[in-house]
């Protein structure tokens, strides 16, 4: 399909800024929560991550598009995000691995766009007020009525998402003789799956609302609790299985929402933040080995540094931009979580290691 260039769209955010630039994608209006996005690459990506549901996505680098859109490089099966924020956007791509164009990808997976906006104006912007929703739209409103629909939206605080994204029955990636590992879907990215695959594990994923008994019954040797989308407070589900996979005893390993779930099941507080962490830039501090990772980040919410007990956790991870806890090793059962994505996609592989180490603590469990 065509691009229509011309037709006009706006940006409203619920403090009444309001950006004016053209619509890319379908025609029609969209709203959630708007974060942004400092990766130079690697867009199609995070369009697809599970953990940016319902959230319209800016992306800080001018240009986007530019080399089209791949389906393999999709994280998962249709995109994530509600709508997307861009400047400089290209109608026409130059990569011989494209298949569409971003445009014609936006439209087969019916999402509404705007570009021509001055990104980094709205960026600073929200880093000076804070996260806030908004809403894009090709509808011919007034001022108020753009306004008044984004502080309608529902706000992403004490919403529960993972139940939404995740799978809805349960499967199998098969191994090449290595350990067995099952993973709790809350809205788990293909990457993070494929590091396992790679290093021979067989993965069974199941649905997030999944009982342990279940997970039991298929006599994994670890569980992995993986990354999504909204508030981890309200998924008391969730906890209720970590809870008792803690008391039989089996490894843990989670990433980002898995990170702050483990958190809450051993007593501490995760806070939605004033701005969250969206990148493929952050350094962070491994404070056991004394080195700095460039990591890849995503989420709006962390767990509170004043609720860690050294009894329960030791601080592992720790973010060198805002001193945000990056890492927990868990003292009472035999787990450890990251708040960053280890598997990248897009960005660095500095923190790759920690699927090896999961694996390692397996290993040294079931000897």
């Amino acid at each position: 399909m065509s691009l229509k260039p011309k037709t006009p769209a706006f940006l409203a955010l619920s403090d009444g800024t309001i950006a004016h630039g053209w619509s890319i994608g379908i025609e029609g209006t969209c709203g959630g929560e708007l974060c942004f996005n400092t990766s130079m690459t690697g867009y199609q990506e995070i369009f697809t991550d599970p953990s940016y549901f319902g959230q319209l996505m800016m992306m800080t680098y001018p240009h986007i598009g530019n080399y089209g859109t791949n389906s393999r490089d999709d994280e998962s099966s249709r995109v994530m995000v509600s709508g997307i924020i861009v400047r400089d956007f290209s109608t026409s791509y130059s990569n011989p691995q494209a298949d569409a164009s971003l445009n014609d990808y936006l439209i087969r997976h019916r999402i509404v766009g705007i570009a021509g906006v001055d990104t980094r104006q709205l960026v600073r912007h929200i880093r000076s007020k804070g996260v806030m929703n908004a809403i894009i739209t090709t509808e011919s409103l007034d001022s108020s009525q753009l306004i008044d629909k984004a502080k309608a939206w529902v706000s992403m605080e004490g919403l529960e998402l993972a139940s939404k994204v995740g799978c809805s029955e349960a499967y199998t990636l098969p191994g090449d003789g290595g350990y067995r590992i099952a993973a709790l879907d809350f809205g788990i990215k293909q990457n993070i799956l494929n590091n396992f695959v790679q290093r021979k594990c067989t993965v069974r994923v199941f649905p997030a609302k999944a009982s342990y008994a279940e997970i039991a019954e298929w006599n994994p040797d670890g569980l992995f609790l993986s990354n999504g989308p909204g508030d981890p407070n309200p998924m008391d589900y969730a906890l209720e299985t970590i809870r008792t996979a803690k008391h039989d005893g089996l490894p843990l390993f989670g990433i980002c929402l898995g990170h702050q779930l483990l958190a809450l099941s051993e007593g501490m507080k995760v806070d939605k933040m004033f701005v969250g962490h969206r990148g493929a830039n952050h350094p962070v501090k491994n404070n056991q080995r004394q080195t700095v990772e460039i990591t890849t980040q995503n989420h709006g919410f962390s767990v509170n540094p004043d609720s860690i007990s050294a009894d329960r956790a030791e601080i592992t991870h720790i973010n060198l931009n805002d001193g945000t806890i990056e890492g927990l090793s868990f003292k009472r059962f035999n787990g450890f979580a990251v708040q960053y994505h280890p598997e990248a996609s897009p960005g660095p592989h500095d923190s790759s290691y920690l699927f090896d180490h999961f694996i390692q603590r397996i290993s040294e469990s079931k000897r």
